[in-house]
């Protein structure tokens, strides 16, 4: 788990910084330091309280799913994600935004809340694995956040990759976010047709909680 930490870590460096084309990049570093800290402190966690989850937590990627659309799904999530890195790291090189100080602070603060939202999910959820699957014996999470949310680990990684660009001190970074809102969304709606064929009780589930990811809203 920390060698894969560590690898994630220097690729982020280098998506952040390599674009940038500078060092000199206060905002990439909070925000690099920030993340790492966060992964760290989650995986230490779960490692000593749930290591079956980190376990799950491993396997992740398109190559590591089964269904051929997750596939082609955690793809486009891949190549958005690095797009958006590689916006923001141009844009710090070409003084395209001007973010204010106090901006970056607030989108610092929703990256440690959506970080914190993944410690709630994987909490209450042992089964939250890297991939769309169900294993034998599997049961339907309905407490916690899931009392309120059908995703609630897409909620939170939408708070933190919405908050990602204005931490970088980019308002172009908006543009790539948005577009991997949207292929998580893509993602929810598969995983969800999928949970219902081979996931006893969750067509149940989702009569009974009917936000995917914000109450009221979706």
């Amino acid at each position: 788990m920390i060698f894969g930490l560590g690898k994630f870590q220097l690729f982020l460096a280098l998506v952040i910084f390599l674009p940038a084309g500078s060092l000199r990049f206060w905002q990439g570093w909070l925000y690099w330091l920030i993340f790492g800290l966060m992964c760290l402190v989650l995986g230490l966690y779960f490692a000593r309280h749930d290591p079956a989850l980190v376990a799950r937590r491993m396997q992740a990627g398109p190559k590591a799913e089964k269904e051929p659309r997750q596939k082609l799904i955690l793809a486009c999530a891949s190549v958005t994600l690095v797009a958006l890195y590689i916006v923001c790291g141009l844009d710090h090189r070409f003084h395209w935004s001007s973010v204010p100080l106090w901006v970056v602070l607030i989108a610092d603060a929703f990256v440690i809340l959506g970080a914190y939202g993944f410690y709630v999910t994987f909490r209450e959820n042992s089964y939250a694995a890297s991939t769309v699957t169900v294993e034998t014996g599997q049961p339907v999470i309905s407490s916690g956040p899931y009392a309120s949310v059908r995703h609630p680990m897409y909620t939170a990684a939408l708070i933190l990759y919405v908050a990602t660009p204005l931490a970088l001190g980019s308002w172009w970074g908006l543009l790539p976010a948005a577009v991997l809102a949207a292929v998580i969304g893509w993602r929810l709606i598969d995983e969800e047709a999928y949970l219902a064929r081979h996931l006893a009780g969750y067509v149940d589930y989702q009569r009974r909680v009917r936000a995917r990811l914000v109450p009221g809203v979706w």
